[in-house]
């Protein structure tokens, strides 16, 4: 990932603007098990950047 990531936990929404996929395909990711980890805070799904990065990276090294 060569953008900076927020310093804050990020929505799905942020996510997906991030990655530029569509919202629900972060949900479908979510549910099947195979995005990044995910927590609720009430009944508000957020990520942690770090999570994301290194999820991210392990597509990236899968892919190679």
């Amino acid at each position: 990932m060569r953008r900076p990531l927020p310093s804050r936990y990020l929505t799905p929404i942020d996510v997906a603007d991030l990655l530029g996929v569509p919202v629900e395909t972060v949900y479908q990711w979510r549910r099947k098990g195979t995005g990044p980890r995910g927590f609720r805070v009430g009944r508000h799904l957020r990520f942690d950047p770090e999570d994301v990065r290194v999820w991210v990276e392990s597509l990236m090294e899968g892919a190679a």
